[in-house]
């Protein structure tokens, strides 16, 4: 069969599938909703930064306006209710058709398996895809609010359809191995949940296994009066033969960081998170926040900003996988830096990571589907 052969199958489903959800009045419902929900969080989120400007409280968005504010709500909200609408569309794109009769008489075509499933996954896709199409003018009106630029939303909508594409693909992959559209459906949302809640209970897991050490000496907060010089309160304590008095003021060469390092080299307990974070880069919210790109907080321009949400879950990624080396106050003598550059990301060993796991559900699926069945289960409806 050659590729135009093949495509024109797979556009054959697709097409199939697209027009009995067109023909359905509730889709048209549902976009309603779901267009009234983005619009109330937009609203709220607008209604909460007027307030907080009213009271003089600034949240680190006031210098620049409400848009990152606004921006990160609906992102949020459409990554989270995305990964709850797109397995409707997916879950039973197969079983449902097996449990009404109507797959085998699709396979007695010359439809092929992967002509089915790639059909059945872009229909379910593209369904999903209409929601986020939705949600695009109110990310644009974050963006129009300053503070932002293009790149962000362009890397958003990419990397939220990206995810709304794996958890369609992993819908499909088990419908195919499914033979009840109930079971197919609860299997998918539990796969979700493990995505966005099972890697962080594994990771925290993980953490209680990779204690580890590293080696470090003291830290000396430039603020704190009892750290002020060897007649300070605590002189005895650390001018013994353990660690050495704090440096005073005016010996302090560097006035950039709030730490300063002293002392030997001391082998200290530390968790080495770096074994571990690929279990938390597969999680679809890690995924989205850590591919955006944030302006460096490095720089005395944005040294006052306060970070949004997505940004610290970002933050929080790129320490988790620094680990101690990088992260851990004073390790190897050195300050750690309050603000870590995006140097080695994490996303795309997460989202290499998920696609791995798609395309072994897809190739179980695949092979379901394969015609004649050696065996059906007992109770499945042939025709």
């Amino acid at each position: 069969m050659s590729l135009t052969q093949y495509s024109s199958g797979v556009s054959a489903v697709v097409g199939m599938e697209l027009r009995q959800r067109l023909r359905s009045r509730g889709w048209y419902i549902m976009l309603a909703i779901w267009f009234a929900l983005i619009w109330l969080v937009t609203a709220l989120t607008w209604i909460s930064w007027k307030a907080q400007s009213g009271y003089n409280f600034d949240p680190g968005f006031g210098r620049v306006g409400p848009g990152p504010l606004i921006f990160e709500a609906v992102l949020a909200f459409v990554l989270l209710f995305g990964l709850l609408v797109a397995p409707a569309f997916s879950a039973n794109a197969i079983s449902g058709d097996r449990a009404a009769g109507t797959l085998a008489i699709m396979q007695v075509t010359l439809l092929r398996p992967g002509q089915l499933l790639w059909g059945k996954f872009l229909a379910s896709w593209i369904a999903a895809l209409a929601f986020l199409v939705v949600s695009v003018p109110f990310l644009i009106f974050g963006i129009s609010q300053g503070g932002l630029g293009v790149g962000y939303i362009v890397v958003g909508l990419l990397m939220l359809a990206g995810e709304l594409g794996v958890v369609c693909a992993l819908g499909v992959g088990i419908s195919a191995l499914a033979n009840r559209p109930l079971f197919s459906i609860v299997v998918t949302y539990l796969t979700v949940a493990a995505l966005a809640f099972g890697t962080l209970i594994a990771f925290g897991l993980g953490m209680m296994l990779s204690n580890g050490t590293v080696q470090a000496n003291q830290s000396y907060y430039k603020n704190m009066e009892m750290y002020q010089g060897p007649e300070g309160p605590d002189a005895e304590y650390l001018d013994g033969d353990m660690y050495p008095a704090p440096p005073k003021p005016k010996d302090i060469t560097d006035e950039n960081n709030e730490y300063a390092c002293y002392g030997p080299l001391v082998e200290q307990p530390a968790p080495h998170s770096e074994r571990v974070a690929w279990m938390l880069g597969m999680n679809p919210f890690v995924v989205v926040a850590d591919a955006i790109p944030y302006p460096d907080r490095n720089t005395p321009a944005q040294a006052n900003y306060t970070s949004g949400m997505f940004e610290m879950i970002s933050q929080s990624a790129r320490y988790v996988q620094a680990g101690p080396e990088a992260t851990y106050q004073c390790a190897n003598g050195k300050v750690a830096p309050q603000y870590l550059s995006k140097q080695a990301p994490l996303w795309p060993l997460g989202l290499g990571l998920q696609l791995l796991v798609t395309a072994g559900v897809l190739a179980l699926g695949w092979r379901a589907l394969r015609t004649p069945a050696g065996k059906l289960p007992k109770g499945t409806r042939v025709a």
